[in-house]
């Protein structure tokens, strides 16, 4: 099976595009947009997606934890709600 590069939710690729410039521009990376990816090494291209990845984790956890600050409280919180829904 081949993979697609098509996302879940194609209305959501403009606001990954301004993630992946604004996480380029936090870490370093100058024009990020208009430069042509390959020349960039694979180091620093993993560097945005990994600090992309974070960003969207904490996020989350901030959503699930109702906006509370604190890493791990919002998560297992998330557990308990999931492993209630299982009971």
């Amino acid at each position: 099976m081949s993979r697609s590069r098509k996302p879940v939710n194609p209305a959501a690729q403009q606001a990954l595009d301004r993630l992946k410039v604004e996480t380029a521009a936090e870490i370093g990376l100058t024009n990020y947009q208009n430069t042509y990816k390959g020349a960039l090494t694979s180091a620093d291209n993993g560097r945005v997606g990994g600090h992309m990845v974070r960003k969207m984790i904490q996020a989350q956890e901030q959503q699930f934890g109702g906006g509370q600050a604190g890493g791990q409280q919002g998560g297992n919180q998330a557990l308990t709600t999931k492993s209630n829904l299982n009971n």
